[in-house]
């Protein structure tokens, strides 16, 4: 009969305890797709969707990074700048020196027109990555349009030089090069970043005109 009560016992224990961690795992699977969830709402351009998929993270983690790195992510893609600078702000108050809130802060300051901050926030976040990593090209563009803006436009062929280097299939970006260099009296080079930009989208308007300004300047 003793045994009997000890078998009974072992085999409650077991299964208790077999219940406790396909609970514990089941809800780590959770978490980890909750976040997965998030991200893959921003990549399908679906971004209130993952701006409240991220705010309910935080909710449960005030001091999850990748959270807020995603949701000013959607934050700027959703056109909400004042909201995805309070948000970058919030996050770089659990880590001041987490480059993807910096770059992402860059990006909402700049369109606010804040440029001298977000020309401060670029550079701050080449100097912390690699050349061929993250958003560095994204940088350097928004550096270069900020150059444009301030009417330095040497400035601006540099930085919009080193972008198409890291991303040379935008046509958009080669465009801009071309209108810097064209500001800057370099003809030559600036029907060249047109050709280059025409080359990618034949439709590109912008670079066909300026192709035609500046060849008419040589």
């Amino acid at each position: 009969m003793i045994k009997l009560m000890v078998k009974i016992n072992k085999i409650a224990f077991i299964s208790v305890l077999f219940l406790f961690v396909a609970g514990f795992v089941f809800a780590q699977q959770n978490t980890t797709q909750q976040k997965v969830d998030a991200l893959q709402l921003y990549y399908n351009g679906q971004y209130a969707q993952a701006i409240a998929a991220c705010q309910q993270e935080l909710v449960a983690n005030p001091n999850n990074l990748d959270s807020y790195v995603v949701m000013c992510w959607a934050l700027v893609k959703n056109r909400q700048y004042a909201e995805a600078e309070q948000w970058a702000n919030a996050g770089l108050r659990v880590n001041a020196y987490d480059h993807r809130l910096i770059e992402i802060l860059g990006e909402a300051k700049f369109y606010l027109g804040k440029n001298r901050e977000a020309l401060d926030l670029f550079e701050q976040y080449i100097s912390y990555v690699p050349n061929m990593s993250g958003r560095v090209g994204n940088a350097y563009y928004f550096m270069g349009e900020i150059y444009i803006r301030q009417g330095k436009y040497q400035h601006a062929d540099i930085s919009l030089t080193m972008a198409v280097r890291l991303e040379p299939l935008l046509d958009y970006w080669w465009m801009r090069l071309g209108y810097a260099r064209e500001m800057a009296g370099s003809y030559r080079t600036a029907v060249a970043a047109y050709e280059k930009s025409l080359s990618l989208n034949a439709g590109q308007t912008d670079a066909a005109r300026g192709r035609e300004r500046a060849q008419a300047r040589l």
